[in-house]
């Protein structure tokens, strides 16, 4: 191939790539996965994309910056993400993160499960047993009395299956006791408890005891 075919080429390729930009367009991606994803299995997708796709082709800050510029689309921050392409001189040919260039003409393709959640996404909900551990509803289902120590110093049993998740649990301990549910603490050894957690997922054993600090609302005077 001559030079001035070569030479043709590069410059066909640059002004397809780099000489048409169109402003990000504010429409929502919507997609299907081929599997209904939950929102731990969509974040570690997305976590292995962005650990990876750097080590391959194109320039770390231009990667940072895409990054960036995605997770300002998805919060709705449309001015933010557009400010960031435009700062590190990415050009959208079709108005979309899904593929654009740098000033030096290398290609960027994002997949389109790093721009939004798929449609059939499965919402992790903290008092229903759906989560990242898809396990059948009769697994660890059996009751027993949960012993809670309270930092007034008072123990309190609570009805609890392995499969109760702290907020939960948290509610009933609020009917027993009248203790307001912003005014609970969950520990166990040492580790603070989220709404999320899940009793199977604390290792704890049905004789051990559950720390609460239960923090009093300071009276007006």
């Amino acid at each position: 191939m001559s030079l001035q075919v070569i030479v043709g080429v590069l410059i066909h390729t640059l002004s397809a790539s780099a000489g048409r930009n169109e402003p990000l367009k504010k429409d929502k991606l919507k997609w299907k996965s081929d599997y209904p994803m939950t929102e731990g299995q969509l974040r570690s997708k997305r976590d292995e994309f962005w650990d990876t796709a750097p080590a391959f082709e194109g320039r770390k800050e231009i990667w940072d910056a895409l990054k960036a510029a995605a997770v300002a689309l998805e919060c709705n921050d449309h001015e933010l993400a557009q400010a960031i392409v435009d700062g590190a001189n990415i050009t959208l040919p079709h108005g979309s993160l899904t593929e654009c260039y740098d000033e030096l003409g290398n290609r960027y393709q994002l997949p389109v499960y790093c721009l939004a959640p798929p449609i059939n996404l499965i919402t992790e909900r903290s008092e229903d047993d759906l989560s990242d551990n898809p396990e059948p509803p009769t697994t660890q289902k059996k009751e027993f009395q949960l012993k809670v120590r309270l930092s007034t110093c008072k123990d309190v049993r609570l009805n609890a299956s392995m499969t109760d998740t702290i907020g939960l649990l948290k509610k009933q301990l609020q009917a027993q006791e009248d203790i307001d549910l912003a005014h609970q603490r969950w520990f166990f050894s040492g580790k603070l408890l989220t709404d999320k957690t899940r009793l199977q997922d604390t290792k704890i054993q049905k004789d051990f005891v559950i720390q609460v600090i239960v923090n009093q609302p300071t009276p007006n005077h």
